[in-house]
């Protein structure tokens, strides 16, 4: 009795094995990416499914405190003033960006906007950025990041402590008073191992390169940057209707140039003039607005492209200019592009065909010596493959997934179908158990 007993136990012992690996199989298999899930519809921005709630307080001592690496959702009336916390040591670039979103169908004024800061506890402001709507004034999301950076020699924000990050919107009296959606993401970026250089460069390459050879290629904009389009270099076709944006994102290592040129195909709905109807803009990495531009159109094929951008370098962030000091890390750099709604007056709610052009010269370098993890500051074999295939951000993000549950799957596999000879061993032994 007490061997049978004991023979029960091992082939108790052994199916729970052979159960919890089979659980373990089929949880591998329902990792998110291990099935093809319907697309959302799209909409006027896509906010990043992992975003936090957060309100923002009206005065610095009651901010709540924002975490390095996350996602924030929160909102801005009219004219409203609102301040976040960072808690910094002395040696991490610190960057906050934010989009705000007003609502579609709403109107905007020139000028009307938001500012982003960082200050010290002190009071001191360490960096600031806009994002304004100008003459190419319709709703659309707008981007804006402020930063605290360890640059040598500087006396100003360079402690360890407290500092605020404060969003201010503008709204002229005639603007819609909706209040705005706005997606907050905090970055790090660590220091260097040692001190490279700190002026920022003068001259660079301005001549535009030849348009990319192999004719256009189909890729479907995204909504916003989280489901922006992955796209390299080429030529890159969509369609975009009036009040529609489009995003696209681009890997640019370090040393690497960037130049974007934007096309609007013809149509045969009309020839009349709409002023700004097409607004163009580019973020880098961080969401910071590095340079945007406007044109009419008439029906007519029409192009623009961006004066020559620095080639990406740490020590761009010296300078003053949004567009050169933009161009600081290697990274996803952005491309959006915003149809004009005024043109459903003249050419109805059709799409225009979009053409992006794209070029990416100069060979990738090593990065500045970063004492720590680049995290998003950097080009990876995955981020060229995604660029290579078209996948959007949630696309890079699933194939990655799908990766890693091909290596769990074949672990797992294995591991099971070990355990399930094991019992089948033990099953054929027990007529034997029994007859003991």
């Amino acid at each position: 009795m007490r061997q049978r007993g004991e023979s029960r136990s091992k082939v108790r012992g052994r199916t729970g094995v052979a159960t919890a690996l089979c659980a373990a199989l089929c949880a591998v298999v329902a990792l998110p990416g291990g099935s093809a899930q319907a697309e959302e519809a799209p909409g006027v921005y896509t906010f990043d499914s992992a975003a936090k709630p957060v309100r923002g307080a009206t005065v610095s001592s009651n901010a709540q405190l924002l975490e390095a690496g996350s996602v924030y959702r929160d909102s801005i009336k009219k004219d409203a003033k609102l301040y976040y916390r960072l808690d910094l040591d002395a040696r991490t670039n610190a960057y906050v960006s934010v989009v705000a979103v007003p609502r579609a169908g709403g109107k905007v004024e020139y000028g009307d906007g938001i500012t982003v800061t960082i200050q010290s506890g002190s009071n001191s402001r360490c960096s600031t950025q806009n994002a304004h709507f100008e003459s190419a004034a319709f709703t659309r999301p707008i981007a804006a990041y402020a930063g605290r950076t360890i640059e040598p020699g500087s006396s100003s924000c360079q402690e360890r402590g407290a500092y605020y990050v404060l969003v201010e919107r503008a709204t002229k009296a005639t603007s819609t008073p909706d209040g705005w959606d706005l997606e907050i993401r905090y970055d790090a970026e660590p220091s260097l191992k040692a001190d490279g250089p700190t002026e920022a460069p003068e001259d660079w390459p301005s001549s535009s390169p030849a348009p990319p050879a192999g004719g256009p290629q189909r890729r479907a904009g995204g909504t916003g940057f989280n489901d922006a389009m992955s796209i390299g270099q080429g030529e890159w076709r969509d369609d975009i209707k009036p009040g529609q944006t489009r995003v696209f994102r681009v890997p640019v290592d370090w040393g690497q140039q960037l130049f974007v040129a934007a096309d609007l195909g013809s149509s045969t709905a009309s020839t009349e003039y709409v002023g700004q109807a097409l607004v163009v803009a580019l973020h880098n990495p961080a969401r910071g607005l590095v340079r945007q531009k406007s044109d009419s159109y008439s029906g007519e094929p029409a192009s623009m492209g961006f004066e020559s951008l620095p080639p990406v370098a740490y020590e761009n962030r010296f300078d003053s200019s949004d567009s050169t000091s933009g161009m600081r890390f290697a990274g996803w750099y952005y491309v959006s592009a915003t149809l004009s709604p005024e043109l459903v007056k003249e050419y109805g709610d059709q799409a225009v065909p979009l053409t992006l052009r794209v070029n990416v010269t100069g060979k990738a370098k090593q990065g500045p010596g970063y004492d720590g993890q680049a995290g998003i500051f950097a080009v990876t074999d995955d981020d060229r493959d995604a660029a290579a295939d078209g996948l959007s951000g949630p696309g890079a993000a699933r194939s990655d997934t799908m990766k890693l549950v091909a290596v769990a799957g074949i672990g797992a596999g294995t591991v099971l179908l070990l355990g399930l000879g094991g019992w089948t061993v033990v099953a054929r032994r027990r007529p034997t158990d029994r007859a003991h």
